[in-house]
């Protein structure tokens, strides 16, 4: 069981999660900064970067990447790995809202069947591509639409639920994305096959940044600088091994993105109307900062269709026409490209670097005058 678990929840999803940062995630990038240094003046180069952007991000080429990542970190025959292509660009492209977890799902399920006939006959080079595409494409075809309704449903009622209840639900999504994050699997894939974005993505990625900062700031005196870049510039996972000998390590930065969540809804309204992927990031590589810029110049489509699901929602609600049409022009603008001011800068700095280094420094020094974290508890292995 523990050998499954590993490749399809461990290896797979973090080899999706790559392929994401390597076609959606950078073409974001690319795409914002080239529109951005567009009203500057028309310039050949800046249209290139937009160009560029636009290649990267478009859902065949996602797709790919994505299965690519997953058949990689499952280390599947080439001709499997080459196959997969197609499969994931078909899976993304028809699983629409929810094409990651279609493709995470469907990738898995060509990678095994193809592996099953890799190298079993003299042909292989026509039935491992023909096994693994086929299959892939047949159950794309059945299946990837419904997996996208079901992971876009669940993602829309995440939404949904921290709209209506800020509070409460940006203390349990900071919590359980921050906790994912440090754990072995890939948060970054989870909010991507959800389509996290918005107030829940802005919760999440508050809770991703209290893990990775309160780790780097609370472990200071036992790694010093090395382990402050490590860990708040890599990854919260680096001190899973030391968690397992002592989890009450884990209460403090938990502890922050229990209070850093409803700080993010409630207070700064930080949202993530960039990337999806960017909300499971934190502060791995300035990942989740970078995703909450971009959305604000250049919303994802992702952020732009939950907008219109909710002016379509509040319309539906409203009494008369007039009111729909200013409900659906309110609600919509939430997600439209914004000038960020003095609150959306001092938010982000706040939510993401600010509270969670000094909330969880503060814990943990309680934790050590308690007795609960002893010397070294904290040491990163070398």
């Amino acid at each position: 069981m523990n050998k499954y678990v590993k490749r399809y929840c461990v290896d797979a999803m973090g080899g999706m999660a790559q392929g994401l940062f390597a076609s959606l995630l950078v073409g974001t990038i690319v795409k914002t900064l080239g529109q951005q240094l567009l009203r500057l003046g028309v310039n050949p180069v800046f249209q290139f970067l937009v160009n560029a952007g636009t290649f990267c991000s478009e859902g065949h080429v996602v797709g790919a990447a994505m299965a690519m990542g997953i058949g990689f970190a499952m280390q599947v025959n080439g001709l499997v790995l080459f196959s997969l292509v197609a499969v994931g660009a078909t899976a993304n492209v028809l699983g629409g809202a929810g094409g990651p977890l279609a493709v995470l799902i469907i990738a898995i399920l060509a990678a095994e069947l193809g592996s099953l006939v890799s190298k079993k006959t003299k042909v292989d080079i026509l039935v491992t591509p023909l096994v693994t595409i086929l299959s892939g494409i047949l159950v794309s075809v059945l299946c990837a639409k419904y997996i996208g309704i079901a992971a876009n449903w669940v993602g829309k009622l995440i939404m949904l639920t921290t709209e209506l209840h800020p509070f409460v639900m940006g203390i349990i999504v900071s919590v359980v994305v921050g906790v994912a994050l440090t754990l072995p699997i890939s948060s970054a894939a989870i909010c991507a096959a959800l389509g996290l974005t918005g107030l829940a993505g802005g919760a999440a990625v508050a809770g991703c940044c209290a893990q990775m900062v309160g780790f780097a700031v609370m472990s200071f005196k036992e790694n010093r600088w090395g382990g402050l870049v490590s860990q708040g510039l890599g990854t919260s996972m680096l001190q899973m091994p030391n968690i397992i000998k002592n989890p009450k390590i884990w209460i403090a930065p938990t502890l922050a993105s229990a209070i850093t969540g409803p700080i993010s809804t409630c207070l700064f309204k930080l949202q993530m109307n960039g990337a999806a992927v960017s909300s499971g990031m934190g502060t791995c590589g300035l990942v989740g900062q970078i995703g909450i810029i971009t959305g604000w110049f250049n919303p994802s489509e992702q952020a732009v269709n939950w907008a219109v699901h909710k002016a379509e929602k509040a319309a539906l609600l409203a009494e008369n026409a007039e009111e729909a049409l200013l409900e659906v022009q309110a609600i919509t603008q939430e997600s439209l490209a914004i000038t960020p001011g003095f609150k959306e800068w001092f938010g982000l700095l706040m939510v993401c670097f600010v509270l969670p280094g000094l909330l969880s420094w503060a814990f943990g020094l309680a934790e050590r005058k308690l007795g609960w974290i002893q010397e070294n508890d904290l040491l990163l292995p070398e």
